[in-house]
């Protein structure tokens, strides 16, 4: 049974489209309009929130300026629809990301506002950054349409924000010929999103915003995102708190781990060098990117736009000014059911890349990991669960959270417990993505049964901390998160503080950051293709034998290759 409806989501995401005007010669409701520095935008106005979709932030990054660092949207005079979401940038459809079913170009750096009609005094901004990997994603998927948040919530302004992924965001040119012109092409998507709020701190005040209130939030790749953003000197001064959902500063890549897409690239494109790829035209790249998608990176500590060592950045006081709320999911590795194509390949996948982690470990840490499987209750299936939840999600993001505390930093954490009504999912990945921004209708990640007391919970908690930097409520008090209480907030069937959940799990854990382990998309794609490998032998032996019994046979020698592999 398919986990996604595809056809469904391809033929939403195909109404949505539509392109803005230039509103030359033509009326417009002035009341609607906000003069912005590049332009005036006339939006849309719904049971008194007011919309604004589209606006562009930057120069199209296009031509010569395909990767390089985004530039300002020029100055300008003209009146313009905000109707209708800008394009999705580059990247393969997915099933579980329907903004790749949306208009996709180049030319995709936008954003978007939503902001209550009634007057009031400058409210607290919440900019979403969206996740996928760094590889997919925008801000037309509606589990981010920002309506029922801001319905709910008068008293904040909500902009969510494209920019570049995969191959157009993501890509280290350092070692290729022309690559010094590029330097900063691992990481360009963070620089967009630097850019971002750079038009938003110049011009959110005519949309009811504080420019000097701004709180910036993500889930999975946003949640990396607001993690990296402080330790980035250009970014600084822009916003006063962040959010991060799932993701942390273990989402990153090493130069050297770069250099596999880069290389990739360069063979696929028949280029040796970045003149010679920057001479490709989109539709070219467009399908070199989708064959890659299993080698697709995360930013890149360069040494120029990030540090080389980002713990030790937080360590050593970096970001210690900026508010800090963040947290995990209990089962976030179970998100991969619906990206490995259900739950019978995902419990053959999730155990042998638990041993291909071990595997690299010296004999002292593979001791470690062996005595944490020792102390989960269940099955293999459950334990590699646990093994990567901890080693990729968790343990990153207390210790992210940790040297920000010790440094002075006004530290939250939380873990997220309510779980999804889908099958086997539980409290996976994404799951409180429509609790947020209370899209409850929107049931990818939840299933059909989302509480809607923990939606307006969780907001009004998200909202106070984007308002005081504090996100308890008179019904829900919140303690700081120190090093030595590591108090942390239960947000589930039940909402309450607990010191230092899983403590023995985190003591186990930590030693093994040192690996740099950041879940990465090679090692995932390689198994899963090899899985898939799997599945079309068992099929073949059906067909041969006739018999259930002879497909079995046919995965499971096909598994025992694949685990004999993993074990060499």
């Amino acid at each position: 049974m398919a986990i996604y409806n595809i056809e469904s989501s391809k033929k939403h995401m195909q109404s949505l489209v539509g392109h803005n005007r230039e509103l030359t010669g033509r009326a417009w409701d002035t009341a609607l309009a906000v003069k912005c520095s590049n332009g005036t935008f006339v939006g849309t106005q719904t049971d008194g929130v007011r919309s604004y979709k589209g606006i562009p932030y930057a120069i199209p990054p296009v031509g010569g300026r395909r990767w390089k660092a985004p530039e300002p949207a020029p100055d300008g005079d003209g009146v313009y629809e905000a109707r209708y979401f800008g394009r999705s940038c580059i990247q393969t459809e997915e099933a579980s990301e329907r903004a790749s079913m949306y208009i996709q170009s180049e030319d995709c750096l936008t954003l978007n506002i939503w902001t209550a009609s009634e007057k009031a005094s400058p409210k607290p901004v919440m900019v979403f950054i969206h996740g996928g990997a760094y590889g997919w994603g925008g801000t037309s998927d509606p589990l981010y349409d920002g309506y029922h948040l801001v319905h709910r919530r008068k008293d904040v302004v909500l902009v969510t924000i494209n920019y570049r992924t995969g191959l157009f965001g993501f890509i280290d040119f350092s070692q290729v010929q022309g690559g010094e012109d590029y330097r900063e092409s691992g990481n360009l998507g963070l620089l967009d999103q630097i850019c971002a709020l750079q038009w938003i701190r110049r011009n959110i005040r005519g949309f009811g915003g504080d420019p000097d209130n701004v709180t910036i939030f993500g889930e999975s790749a946003g949640a990396s995102s607001v993690s990296l953003l402080p330790l980035i000197d250009s970014a600084q001064g822009l916003f006063k708190r962040v959010i991060a959902e799932s993701g942390s500063v273990a989402l990153t890549y090493s130069r050297e781990e770069a250099q596999t897409l880069t290389e990739k690239l360069l063979q696929a494109a028949g280029a040796s060098s970045v003149v010679e790829l920057a001479a490709l035209d989109e539709d070219r790249l467009r399908a070199i990117n989708e064959d890659l998608n299993d080698h697709n990176i995360f930013p890149v500590r360069d040494g120029i736009v990030l540090p080389a060592d980002l713990y030790a950045a937080y360590e050593e006081g970096g970001g210690t000014g900026i508010d800090m709320l963040i947290g995990t999911n209990a089962d976030e590795t179970r998100y991969w059911i619906g990206e490995t194509g259900g739950w019978l390949i995902y419990r053959s996948l999730i155990p042998v890349l638990a041993r291909g982690i071990v595997h690299a470990m010296n004999k002292e840490d593979k001791a470690r990991a062996k005595a944490f499987g020792a102390l989960q209750k269940g099955d293999a299936v459950h334990r590699a669960t646990e093994f990567v939840n901890e080693l990729v999600f968790r343990v990153p993001s207390i210790v992210q959270a940790a040297y920000h505390a010790r440094n002075g930093g006004n530290t939250y954490m939380y873990y997220w417990t309510k779980k999804s009504s889908i099958p086997h999912f539980k409290a996976c990945h994404a799951v409180e993505l429509a609790y947020v921004f209370g899209n409850l209708d929107e049931t990818i990640f939840t299933g059909e049964r989302a509480d809607k007391g923990l939606s307006d919970a969780v907001q009004d908690m998200w909202v106070s901390f984007a308002a005081t930097g504090e996100p308890g409520t008179e019904k829900y008090p919140w303690e700081k998160y120190v090093p030595g209480s590591r108090m942390t907030m239960m947000l589930g069937d039940e909402i309450h503080m607990v010191s230092d959940p899983m403590k023995e799990n985190r003591v186990l854990i930590e030693p093994l950051l040192s690996y740099r382990y950041n879940g990465n998309h090679d090692q995932v794609g390689t198994i899963r293709r090899y899985l898939r490998h799997v599945a079309r032998r068992a099929a073949r032996h059906l067909v041969l034998t006739g018999t259930a019994a002879g497909a079995a046979a046919g995965g499971i020698y096909g598994l025992y290759r694949l685990r004999r592999r993993q074990n060499q």
